[in-house]
Order: C-alpha cells, then sequence, then structure tokens
C-alpha cells in the first residue's frame, strides 16, 4: 500500500478482525498493551475496539511525555518562567498541564511571565537570536522522537555564538518506561504482549526491545499509527501468544529499520549522558531512564545555568492518571473524569495532552458507553 488512505480501507479492516476473531483461542484472553499515545487516539477514533472480540483487552501504557511528566517539573519549569529577563518557550500542550495547586504555565502566563509556543527547536533557536538581551529557555521534553531536535538545536545555538539560550531537559527513554512497568509489583498489571511505538522506533530501531522479549517472554510488535496497522499489529501479538513464541516483530516496516536512525543516534550519545535516576508520573523514580545535557555543552544547561531545584509533589489524589498510565486503570474508571475533570478544566496530564488517553476517550466520545 502506497497512499493514506488505503491504512483506512473499511472492507480491509473487516477482513483483519475476522481474521482476530478467527485465531482467537476459545477460553482465554488477550492483555495487549498499546505503548504510545498515539495508537490509543488511533483506537479510540476510528473504533477498533469494536472491531475486536471481547476476548481481547487494549490496555493503555505510558507513551505520553507530557502525560508522565512529574508535577516537580512542571513546577521547575514555571519557576524558570517566572524569574526576570526569562522568555520560557514550550510544545502547545504543557502550557495546560497543572502543577502543585492547579497552577499551569498558562496561568503563569496570564499572571504576567513571558512564556510563548514554538512549534520546533528551531522557533526557540530564533528567538534567542532576535532577543539578546533575554535568556530564552527550551523546555525540552519527549521520548526520542524528539530528542534529536533538541540536539541539533544546542548545536546550532554553539555554532551561532548565542549564549542567551538554554534548555531545561525532560527528555526520557522509552524502554526504561516499559523497563519499569514490567518492574511493577502491581498485580492488576497483566501484559501478554506490547504494541511497540512507531516514532520512538524510528529512531532507536528494534534492538532496545530484545530485553522484554528474552527477559520476560513477552512479545513485541512495532506498529505504524493508522488503523490497519494497528489491527494487524494486534493479529500478529495474538499469533505469538498462541504460537508461545516472545518475538520482536517490524509491522512499520515502511518506516522502522532494525538499527534505527544511526545518524540521530550519534548526535544523542554525543549532546546528552544518562541520569542515574528521573522520576516519571506514575511509574515512581526509574533508574537510567532520562537524559540530561553532557559536560561538553552545560553552557546550555538550564538546570546547571540557573541551579534548578525540583522536589517530589504529590499528584492530585482525586485524579487516576498515574494508573491510567500504568495500564491499572481506564479514563472511565476515574471519578473525575468528564465530571471535574474536561480538556477545558484538565485535573490531570492525560486530559490535556493530545496523546492522553483521557483525551482521546473525551474527544471521540468513548466515554458515552
Amino acid at each position: 500500500m502506497k497512499y493514506i488512505d488505503e491504512f483506512r480501507d473499511g472492507d480491509k479492516a473487516q477482513n483483519l478482525a475476522r481474521a482476530i476473531a478467527h485465531d482467537a483461542a476459545p477460553g482465554r484472553d488477550y492483555y495487549l498493551m498499546e505503548f504510545c499515545g498515539g495508537h490509543t487516539h488511533a483506537i479510540a477514533r476510528y473504533g477498533l475496539e469494536d472491531l475486536l472480540p471481547k476476548s481481547v483487552r487494549m490496555i493503555h501504557g505510558p507513551g505520553c511525555p507530557v502525560c508522565v511528566l512529574p508535577i516537580g517539573r512542571i513546577d521547575a519549569a514555571i519557576d524558570l518562567a517566572q524569574r526576570p529577563g526569562v522568555i520560557l518557550c514550550s510544545y502547545g500542550d504543557m502550557l495546560r498541564v497543572p502543577g502543585s495547586g492547579q497552577k499551569s504555565l498558562l496561568k503563569a502566563k496570564a499572571e504576567g511571565a513571558d512564556i510563548r509556543v514554538v512549534y520546533s527547536t528551531l522557533d526557540a533557536i530564533q528567538l534567542a537570536a532576535q532577543t539578546p538581551d533575554k535568556e530564552i529557555i527550551f523546555f525540552a521534553i519527549g521520548f526520542e522522537t524528539t530528542t534529536p531536535p533538541t540536539a541539533m538545536a544546542m548545536r546550532l545555538a554553539a555554532q551561532k555564538g548565542l549564549k542567551n539560550f538554554s534548555v531545561f531537559c525532560n527528555h526520557v527513554l522509552t524502554p526504561a518506561a516499559v523497563r519499569g512497568l514490567l518492574a511493577s509489583s502491581d498485580a492488576r498489571l497483566r501484559l501478554d504482549g506490547i504494541i511497540g511505538p512507531s516514532h520512538v522506533s524510528a529512531v532507536i530501531g528494534l534492538k532496545p526491545y530484545a530485553e522484554f522479549s528474552e527477559d520476560h517472554h513477552l512479545p513485541v510488535v512495532i506498529s505504524g499509527f493508522e488503523p490497519l496497522d494497528v489491527l494487524l499489529s494486534v493479529l500478529m501479538l495474538m499469533r505469538q501468544v498462541n504460537e508461545g513464541r516472545a518475538e520482536i516483530e517490524n509491522e512499520y516496516a515502511r518506516a522502522v529499520s532494525h538499527r534505527g536512525n544511526e545518524k540521530a543516534q550519534q548526535l544523542m550519545a554525543e549532546m546528552f549522558v544518562l541520569r542515574d535516576s528521573f522520576e516519571w508520573r506514575g511509574l515512581g523514580v526509574v533508574p537510567n531512564s532520562a537524559l540530561a545535557i553532557a559536560p561538553a555543552y552545560q553552557d546550555f544547561d538550564a538546570e546547571q545555568r540557573f541551579a534548578v531545584q525540583t522536589q517530589t509533589v504529590a499528584d492530585n489524589p482525586a485524579c487516576d492518571c498515574a494508573e491510567i498510565v500504568r495500564g491499572i486503570k481506564q479514563p472511565k474508571d476515574c471519578k473525575l473524569f468528564g465530571k471535574v475533570c474536561t480538556p477545558e478544566n484538565p485535573m490531570g496530564s492525560c486530559m490535556v495532552s493530545s496523546e492522553g488517553a483521557c483525551a482521546a476517550y473525551w474527544s471521540y466520545g468513548r466515554f458515552r458507553a
């Protein structure tokens, strides 16, 4: 197939649904986690769960970088934005995520902080060049997909001699998130297979997932974001489970290679170092799960330049976002969902992010059931 509408063909989707129903073994359930929030939105948008037999249970994972960022890091970004002479740049989703006391970057902006939405790291670099009398801080978040652009921004800043540009680095690592999930002792989480992220895998390739298939006997299928991608990945996982296999398979071969993007990997290795530990919303402190700016580029490290202090802050006790990103609950299980918590008045990050599970349920009407 070549064109996007071919990956949304209704007849082909029905054929895949029939194949899934045919391969579903009587008397057993299949617990499959779609790691990435993009897959969660595809499932909700196209009503894919309605095509699956009841024995196939889709579990929403932690693959939303906005959702897994803890409140303490958001508070630190708000503190940076409120300092004199600072312009904080961020991707749009981050502005509405509530921090302590439900204060967000958007509220800080309303109170007078200079906070600006950017659509790429180059926007922040351009702003630094245009306003040399201001400190431009880029609030960097995301998995391996958005890490190379941050690295390129720092390299470009160094080439241009921009002394007023720095990065508040919150880049996290996908394999570590999966490892943190599997290390959980919560008996409520049951996994038979994982639909692996597509854009992340285009960068890191397939090798980093080997430990999960080998050590935990867990099938992994890297999937594209279109409905036929997801349905085919479900079928591939089910067949692995039925045959007792635990392998890494690549459904998204049109974009993902075995080795990934080696130039991007080399760039990340040059510009970043591994943090010993990092706090995640829902997963707690996970060792070796995030990146910090390498010492050679510490002039661009906002945490060093501004002596940033972060603290562990408890989530809103009424919000179930932490359980949702761990795959323990679904959005409809949260008592706040659709009542107190809506996109206009989000209580947690899962309702804010364009990849959040709660936002997916709300946007495509899955809550109405």
